[in-house]
């Protein structure tokens, strides 16, 4: 079933029921926001752009991002989401991989895009675009066609294209309401974080149940704004990282703010520190869920409730907060190579919400995807009552405020230049971001030129904070950079 049939049904049982925000006001009830993504499909469809053909999305949070891709889906093609931080050549890069017949780009990122038309949304760019619409009837998708490319580096830093299917999708927000949140249309979904990503797939549940949709006027994550707007509209759900719970509890602390018409906030996408978790219940109250996933397995691998992350009186609790919960009930979750409850394996996972495959690359698929099962490439064990534990991430990936940064994508740009013998990235702790990147660096390179080298390649969150000179990386009888050492200098 093509997803966009749920904006179809609520829009005609719940025609004026308040639908798009841009901060506090509002812009469109769901009728209208039917009406505005069968214009899009329209524009798609007149500019020649058939089912299964990929349209991308190089947008800020906006209300025009949900009409946008609500129109991709009604047309039959398949949204590429494309994070609006990314550095232009790696933009080109995932438009020429995924075959981009067109983009939706926001004021000011439509200059990241060259040989493929580009729609400038919101904007008269995108009412000329729609001026065709709407169109009567939607493409038909079954549970197994694309409907999100979701483009995420592998430890070789190169970026893959995770087939995301309308199948998928669904089961994920069937899910969601099972085992996360329950949605009614009296909810509001706050999208503070990147629509590209989590943020962006959690708009399907608020849809189906007519909730309202919020995008920040500052365009993303300001504390500040965040708690405003959840006072204003009231029974504001979130997805946030680690990194903007910790600033939103800080600041409202500071502020003296007690998060009145905050009712979930979910967060996932990096560590969570116990302690952190734990101020923040103190100041929020049972408002918090934690989940794990990958896009591999879209928001829903695990999950730990409201109810277990603010209770505090049974025995082992703190080892259960340090968890990411139990099995979604759409998944099954394996420690591959345990024997007993407590073993330290990789965590495998199958089920509804998994990937078919990666975009064209058939060998990586087949390297991730084993009997059915996903490999995570994260390790973690299982204890007796099924609580999910991770006990560390895929080897050298990075996250910080929520972002994945692969270390060997920075290195190979730091190599570049004559003056670098060697180089190693890894991951220091940070009180703000959770992790921030630091380079090892063999040789006499200045530090102005490796962060110019950078910026002209890489996304400015991937740039290294800190460059370290050393004689000598420490290596192994193999002559593998051993990481781990580089960590324990970084700790002393």
């Amino acid at each position: 079933m093509n997803l966009a049939q749920w904006l179809v049904r609520r829009a005609a049982v719940s025609p004026t029921a308040p639908a798009l925000f841009s901060g506090i006001t509002q812009v469109s009830d769901y009728a209208r926001f039917a009406a505005r993504a069968r214009s899009v499909a329209a524009g798609l469809q007149a500019r020649g752009v058939q089912p299964g053909q990929r349209v991308a999305l190089l947008m800020r949070n906006d209300p025009a991002y949900l009409v946008a891709l609500y129109g991709i889906w009604m047309a039959g093609a398949a949204a590429v989401p494309i994070n609006a931080k990314l550095h232009a050549r790696e933009v080109a890069h995932i438009l020429q991989d995924a075959g981009v017949a067109l983009v939706f780009a926001s004021p000011g990122l439509d200059q990241h895009v060259a040989g493929v038309p580009v729609v400038i949304t919101p904007g008269a760019d995108f009412e000329r675009f729609c001026a065709t619409g709407p169109i009567e009837q939607i493409a038909a998708r079954a549970a197994d066609d694309l409907a999100w490319l979701f483009y995420t580096s592998g430890t070789t830093g190169t970026p893959k294209g995770v087939m995301i299917t309308h199948g998928m999708l669904m089961a994920m927000a069937l899910s969601y309401g099972v085992d996360v949140d329950p949605v009614s249309g009296e909810d509001a979904a706050l999208y503070a974080a990147p629509m590209s990503h989590g943020a962006g797939l959690y708009n399907l549940m608020h849809v189906h149940a007519g909730a309202r949709h919020v995008c920040p006027q500052s365009g993303g994550f300001d504390p500040a704004e965040v708690l405003m707007l959840a006072a204003h509209h009231g029974r504001v759900h979130m997805f946030a990282a680690p990194t903007m719970v910790k600033r939103l509890t800080d600041h409202a602390r500071a502020a003296g703010a007690t998060g009145e018409g905050l009712r979930t906030v979910v967060y996932g996408g990096g560590p969570m520190y116990v302690a952190d978790i734990c101020d923040a219940v103190d100041h929020f109250g049972p408002v918090f869920v934690q989940i794990y996933g990958q896009g591999e397995c879209p928001m829903a691998i695990s999950v730990l409730s409201r109810a277990e992350v603010a209770d505090r009186s049974r025995p082992g609790w703190q080892a259960r907060l340090g968890s990411v919960g139990r099995a979604q009930a759409a998944v099954e979750v394996r420690i591959e190579g345990a024997a007993a409850p407590g073993d330290v394996g990789e965590i495998m996972v199958r089920g509804a919400p998994v990937m078919p495959g990666y975009w064209n690359n058939p060998e990586a698929t087949a390297q991730t995807l084993q009997d059915g099962w996903l490999r995570t490439g994260d390790m973690g064990f299982l204890d007796a009552a099924g609580y999910l534990t991770l006990q560390d991430r895929s080897k050298d990936l990075i996250i910080t405020g929520g972002s994945n940064v692969y270390p060997r994508e920075v290195e190979e740009v730091l190599l570049q230049h004559a003056d670098v013998a060697e180089v190693s990235v890894v991951g220091r702790p940070h009180a703000e971001w959770g992790e921030e990147v630091v380079a090892f660096v063999v040789g006499e390179a200045a530090e102005v030129e490796l962060d110019a080298l950078c910026l002209s390649q890489i996304a400015r969150f991937k740039r290294p904070k800190a460059y370290l000179r050393v004689e000598s990386l420490p290596k192994n009888n193999y002559g593998k950079v051993l990481k781990t050492e580089l960590r324990k200098l970084l700790a002393d």
